[in-house]
């Protein structure tokens, strides 16, 4: 049940991190789905992650390029856009204040935030 809960919360986030992991710079897609992990929101598979990526990219909040690769298969490397960034900012502090709300509703309903 858990787990089913914690996917459910994602889906509605998951945009917004995955643009969050790339405002230090360009990254992959398993880089991404590592930094992901290594937040605590468990693994997320590539069935998930490609076509988030996917997705970005032709909203234009992300661009794209693949680089051949010396020794095995090629990656493709995703970046932040100008749009991207603003996307982010904005949908950073939506996502606080919705937050907030949840906090406050369930600090109110008499369980502790």
């Amino acid at each position: 049940m858990a787990a089913d809960r914690r996917s459910s919360w994602l889906k509605g986030v998951l945009d917004l991190l995955v643009l969050s992991c790339l405002t230090g710079g360009e990254s992959y897609g398993y880089e991404i789905a590592k930094a992901l992990d290594g937040a605590g929101l468990g693994e997320i598979k590539g069935g998930t992650l490609y076509p988030v990526l996917n997705r970005l990219e032709q909203a234009g909040l992300v661009e794209a390029e693949f680089r051949a690769a010396e020794r095995g298969p090629g990656r493709r490397y995703y970046r932040l856009t100008d749009p991207g960034r603003a996307h982010l900012a904005a949908e950073s502090e939506a996502w606080s204040e919705f937050h907030r709300a949840v906090r406050t509703q369930l600090h109110a309903g008499g369980t502790a935030p």
